[in-house]
């Protein structure tokens, strides 16, 4: 079941989105949020949505405030607008379903989410980050990584071996960094989209596995 999410309650970030809700309650929710390029209807978000939502999880994937504002372009010094919305989201599937809430991004969107998840570690119980972006491409001195030292809750990374904003072996130096349980997911020649038409049905199976099994263990 797939149905349109949208909440602009006065004086707080708006939600926007789509909420695929389980057949059976009690698995727990995930939120999931686009790059900065995209929106809650990238092919990766509704496949993985999908399939999660098979798996018995109700996944909530939205649209950051800074895409809600303009449905083009990159987000321009919105962070705390975002994050509060992702917070925001969060809130609203967990009143909506309760147990286990989940949060998870691809690029920008992973990033504001573990900035979020440092800042606030009760938000969720759970991170799921897709591509993170460790650094602009050709720009490795230019890292992302000012908030790994206190990200203490549970962070499930994938990542392609062909992604320019950062190598496989940059991303392993990164999650040292990280004192909470983390592990890497190598997707073998994604990029930074992740999802491929090759890699579709490889990929979104291999992330629901390593999904459970990792959170399952933390």
């Amino acid at each position: 079941m797939v149905e349109r999410f949208l909440d602009e309650s006065p004086g707080q970030p708006g939600i926007r989105g789509f909420l695929h809700r389980a057949k059976t309650q009690g698995g727990g929710g995930l939120v999931l949020t686009h790059s900065a390029g995209s929106n809650c209807n990238s092919p990766l978000l509704i496949g993985l949505a999908e399939a999660f939502c098979a798996a018995g999880l109700t996944v909530l994937r939205c649209d950051l405030p800074f895409r809600q504002l303009r449905p083009h372009g990159p987000p321009m010094g919105s962070a705390d607008k975002d994050q509060a919305g992702l917070g925001r989201a969060v809130e609203a599937l967990r009143n909506e379903i309760g147990g286990r809430i989940f949060l998870g991004g691809h690029s920008y969107g992973g990033r504001m989410a573990s900035m979020l998840v440092a800042q606030e570690p009760s938000v969720a119980e759970g991170l799921l980050l897709l591509s993170y972006p460790l650094h602009p491409p050709r720009k490795p001195l230019q890292l992302r990584t000012a908030h790994f030292p206190r990200l203490h809750t549970p962070a499930l990374f994938a990542h392609g071996t062909r992604d320019p904003f950062g190598s496989v072996e940059e991303m392993q130096s990164a999650l040292a960094l990280v004192p909470g349980p983390s592990k890497l997911v190598v997707v073998e020649g994604a990029g930074h989209e992740l999802l491929t038409k090759s890699n579709r049905e490889r990929l979104l199976e291999m992330t629901v596995a390593e999904f459970g099994t990792f959170f399952s263990a933390a």
